[in-house]
């Protein structure tokens, strides 16, 4: 693979934690955007945020320190941050619905050209709902997908249209997988980094819709 030893998840992650910013309010989501929490660069403060009502949320606790009571929106354990508060889902889902939300990463079933999200349903498969997705991607300033390029059959996940019920209509701003790094443009998918030992052509084999190149492409640094 392009990224050698790194595995695919960890290479995205690392990536994904170069768009953040200090003092910027985020939210993950579940699978693998939760996993940003553990490379939050060195003296650069993020406040966490996630929808069952935590404010300051930190990294993963070590083996056997995990608290139960302390889990995520995913029901994950996690830790908190000091001055972390907590407060009911109704109250988190006002500071998302409010725009107070600087920054969400999600993962995808499938995203397109024009920013459209697919993230929640698989027709034949049973559903829980859409959970918070739908009030995060209309909600946050900035809409960061961070998944893997293609399905485990190999077929792309980054369409011409998506195909799968939609949780947001052009809502999608950045792209991260394991071979690329693209923009969301309004002449459609700008490709700014791609993976150490991958070429455009690679990424562009394993996309549907026609690449724009970056002048000055960039390799994924992390």
């Amino acid at each position: 693979m392009p990224q050698g030893e790194m595995d695919k998840r960890e290479l995205i992650v690392k990536r994904v934690a170069q768009e953040l910013r200090d003092g910027y309010y985020v939210n993950l989501g579940i699978g693998t955007p939760t996993l940003v929490a553990n490379y939050i660069p060195a003296g650069m403060e993020v406040v966490l945020q996630s929808e069952n009502g935590l404010l300051g949320v930190g990294p993963y606790p070590l083996e056997g320190q995990q608290d139960p009571d302390l889990i995520n929106a995913g029901k994950e354990t996690v830790t908190e941050i000091p001055g972390c508060c907590y407060f009911s889902s109704a109250d988190s889902f006002g500071m998302i619905r409010g725009g107070h939300v600087d920054l969400t990463v999600l993962g995808a079933l499938e995203v397109d050209e024009k920013g459209n999200l697919a993230n929640w349903a698989i027709p034949g498969k049973m559903l829980k709902g859409m959970g918070g997705a739908m009030d995060l991607v209309a909600g946050a300033r900035r809409v960061i997908i961070a998944m893997e390029h293609t399905t485990k059959e190999g077929k792309p996940k980054i369409l011409k249209k998506c195909s799968l019920p939609l949780t947001g209509v052009e809502v999608v701003d950045l792209i991260v997988t394991e071979l690329a790094v693209m923009e969301v443009t309004p002449e459609g998918l700008l490709l700014r980094e791609v993976a150490s030992g991958t070429k455009a052509e690679d990424v562009q084999r394993v996309t549907e819709p026609r690449l724009r190149i970056a002048p000055g492409l960039k390799t994924i640094a992390v």
